[in-house]
């Protein structure tokens, strides 16, 4: 008789085995807390630097002290995993969605203010607008004074372009920026009667704003003169107002406030594209 075979039932054979998830190796976590950690020190660095050394037109250089917290509380949460357990899966994965989002973001808007750093306009322009920024006692701050100078050259290089100097007063300043961008230009050897002044402004858009009712916006063409990083957003602001034939005219920054005045900048698209003004 043939010997008869013991079959195991389907449903019994089934067996469930659950495996927990990977937890990221201590190589892993090392790299990221010594990242995180040299962010932090480099933000704080930074920060430092431009309030001892490099000299300040705002206060927005604290945004980097603000970063450098910022980078070393994540890097001490990253080095203790049982605290990082404590939060919501839920909301571990809205921060990193939303972390993701915002570098998306800043790259875009990064790379579109990028684009206007070498932007150089044709010549022959009807009037070329200066936009205002700080005046010292000691006379135009550096980057101010940058913009003073491309100017110059291209009004000296255009006899037939008017120049528009655009700024007022502000609380920490001893004459209009309008009134000092004037009396450079006319040390530099522009004449005064090729030099309108507009003193009334205290931001790009109303710079913009306020030089319009000294030319035809729509048929004149425009060239708007300022450092390298404002170039993309001045320009953008311009259009939106109206300004048919408008171009760019780069001047040159501080290098060592390069990095604080991206940084500003990107906030000051999303300001002024969130307030409709580009």
């Amino acid at each position: 008789m043939k010997r008869k075979e013991h079959l195991i039932p389907l449903e019994k054979s089934k067996r469930v085995i659950r495996l927990d998830r990977r937890e990221p190796t201590v190589r892993n976590k090392s790299f990221g807390v010594v990242l995180l950690g040299i962010l932090s020190l480099a933000c704080l660095v930074y920060c430092l630097s431009i309030f001892f050394f490099m000299g300040y037109g705002s206060r927005f250089f604290v945004i980097w002290g603000v970063l450098a917290v910022f980078w070393g509380m994540l890097a001490w949460l990253l080095s203790y995993p049982e605290k990082l357990k404590r939060i919501p899966r839920f909301w571990r994965r809205i921060f990193g969605m939303l972390s993701l989002i915002g570098l998306i973001v800043f790259l875009a808007v990064e790379g579109m203010i990028l684009s206007g750093f070498s932007s150089q306009p044709a010549q022959g322009a009807d009037y070329v607008i200066i936009l205002g920024a700080q005046w010292k006692t000691s006379g135009p701050s550096y980057v101010l004074k940058k913009r003073l100078d491309v100017a110059a050259d291209y009004l000296k290089a255009n006899p037939q372009t008017m120049a528009i100097v655009s700024g007022g007063q502000g609380s920490n300043e001893p004459v209009s920026e309008a009134a000092g961008m004037k009396g450079y230009l006319i040390d530099l050897g522009i004449p005064e009667e090729r030099i309108l002044m507009e003193d009334a402004s205290t931001n790009t858009n109303e710079n913009l704003i306020n030089s319009s009712a000294l030319l035809n916006k729509e048929k004149d063409r425009v060239v708007l003169v300022t450092n390298n990083f404002h170039i993309f957003r001045a320009c953008g602001i311009a259009r939106h107002q109206g300004y048919a034939r408008v171009e760019g005219l780069a001047a040159g920054s501080y290098p060592g406030m390069l990095p604080n005045n991206l940084l500003r900048e990107f906030f000051g698209v999303i300001k002024d594209t969130l307030a409709g003004n580009m």
